[in-house]
């Protein structure tokens, strides 16, 4: 039987919608998801073999089926078939507003008296969709001109400046929020117990072995004094976090074990114990560390 959407148009449509369902539907990240998921692209590749081997069979029957019927009974089939498609009123209302056709029966008085080897030429007027194609794009090209030429408005090239431009703008503020892309510059000091609570899980969990669970110092020095090896204050005790103690010696990095957020809390809470007074303490290591200003970056003063 004829079908209004041929084979070889079913089947490419049918495997984009599955294959495009299935990228819509399933979160794959940066992945395809027929690649990050073989196994359901496998399921997939073999429903669509079965839907092509059927459209094949059905499509051989119809072969068939049509070359064992007489031209009459043919025609009488494609008649049957397109009997309430072709000949409806709105399909023909719509047909002769897109076209503007003329009727067979009056071809005789559009025909030209041109003859190219027995081919005749008629007269029809363009097709209005055709038209009014041609006059959108005489109206397009008017308001580019004046937009673009005439306005100077901006084209493809600066318009993409002009986002890279605010993209690095909106990169730079979110930086100077995001917890996970703070340095020793943009660090700030936390004073919520809430933070400083987490910060005392932190320290107790990863620095409790070197400075002791109250901070008085072991194998690391006493951070409840006013002595520091690297520097005090929330930015140097970060920095030291981040990069570690001195080449060979001392704290390893926790830039690949802690988040940025993770050693602002643990920094912060340090810095809380100041003057707590731990039992049995370890002896002074480093200079003295006098905080100057608050609005000033933290620079060591060695006493």
């Amino acid at each position: 039987m004829k079908k209004l959407i041929p084979v070889y148009v079913r089947v490419p449509l049918i495997f984009f919608i599955i294959f495009g369902a299935m990228e819509y539907f399933i979160d794959s990240g940066d992945r395809a998801a027929f690649i990050k998921y073989p196994m359901v692209s496998l399921v997939l590749a073999f429903f669509l073999f079965i839907l092509i081997a059927i459209e094949i069979t059905i499509e051989a029957i119809d072969n068939v089926i049509r070359q064992m019927l007489t031209e009459e009974q043919k025609l009488r089939l494609e008649e049957e078939i397109n009997l309430g498609f072709r000949d409806s009123d709105w399909y023909q209302t719509l047909m002769q507003k897109l076209t503007k056709r003329e009727p067979v029966e009056n071809e005789a008085n559009i025909l030209l008296s041109h003859d190219y080897d027995g081919i005749r030429e008629l007269d029809n007027n363009l097709p209005p969709w055709w038209v009014y194609l041609f006059y959108g794009c005489i109206v397009f090209a008017a308001v580019y001109l004046v937009r673009f030429e005439l306005m100077s408005g901006d084209d493809q090239e600066m318009e993409l400046k002009k986002e890279l431009a605010q993209a690095k703008i909106d990169v730079a503020e979110y930086m100077k929020t995001a917890p996970d892309l703070m340095d020793e510059k943009t660090v700030t000091l936390l004073l919520k117990p809430a933070d400083l609570a987490e910060g005392k899980e932190i320290f107790i969990t990863n620095c409790a072995a070197c400075h002791r669970a109250d901070a008085g110092g072991q194998i690391g020095p006493n951070l409840t004094d006013e002595h520091w090896i690297l520097g005090g204050g929330i930015k140097n005790i970060f920095h030291t976090l981040v990069n570690g103690g001195r080449d060979g010696k001392g704290m390893i990095a926790w830039k690949g074990t802690l988040k940025p957020k993770e050693m602002q809390k643990v920094a912060s809470y340090i810095l809380s114990l100041k003057g707590s007074n731990p039992i049995d303490p370890k002896a002074p290591d480093g200079g003295l560390w006098v905080e100057e200003t608050k609005s000033k970056t933290d620079v060591p003063v060695m006493n």
